[in-house]
């Protein structure tokens, strides 16, 4: 189960980054280094939780002309990471530079993941503040489709998705599902949410959990209670 988790390391603080690895040292679960600690702190923090044994899904949504996203991704293959995602709103040419770039990197064990819509959108946001019509499902669908058209390896998408997905672009396509929390605990700024439980019966393949371990005062007892 722990091999399914993944601990959004999102706090920019280095002294908090420090705690956290050393927290979730050989702890069995893998580790998420997103934009706002990336943005702080660049490899050095992916080289770190590297150091505890963690494997690493670095979360920078690459969204850019496919050239661009192309040599982003030759660049950051030479980093100690599991895990790699770009958006797939960025289309179709935009992956399959991303995936070629993977492959002349020679980096074959590397995911290669494309995010469809924000676990903090709505269907009315999508519709209304993005113009983009029709049922969000459809959007997340049409995405994914897209994603595995390009030879990437899967999605990150909301856990009520998932069966959906993996009905129509089978059960070997990853779905990597933030958004996951206890029952009765906050949301936050997510909209789309799932219980854990409800997200692996769903057939969700990594589960992302943040603040409910992160801002516990013990990190580690927090993920054994999580787990529980």
């Amino acid at each position: 189960m722990k091999k399914k988790i993944i601990i959004a390391a999102d706090k920019t603080d280095w002294e908090s980054v420090l705690s956290l690895g050393a927290a979730l040292d050989n702890s069995g679960c893998a580790i998420k280094v997103g934009m706002e600690l990336f943005y702080a702190h660049g490899a050095k923090a992916v080289e770190y939780f590297a150091t505890k044994n963690l494997p690493i899904f670095l979360d920078l949504k690459l969204h850019d002309i496919p050239n661009t996203v192309g040599k982003a991704i030759t660049n950051l293959c030479s980093l100690p990471v599991f895990m790699l995602n770009v958006h797939a709103s960025g289309g179709l040419q935009m992956m399959q530079a991303a995936h070629e770039a993977r492959l002349k990197s020679n980096r074959l064990d590397l995911l290669l993941i494309a995010v469809t819509q924000l676990t903090s959108t709505s269907e009315s946001m999508m519709n209304h503040e993005l113009q983009i019509p029709g049922k969000l499902q459809n959007s997340v669908l049409n995405l994914a489709g897209l994603t595995q058209q390009s030879g990437l390896d899967g999605v990150v998408c909301s856990a009520q998705e998932v069966r959906m997905i993996k009905d129509k672009l089978g059960l070997g396509f990853k779905c990597i599902t933030p958004g996951i929390r206890a029952a009765g605990s906050q949301t936050h700024d997510q909209v789309r949410t799932m219980t854990p439980h409800e997200a692996l019966a769903a057939g969700s393949d990594y589960l992302v959990i943040g603040r409910a371990v992160t801002d516990a005062p013990d990190p580690r007892r927090a993920l054994e209670d999580f787990l529980k």
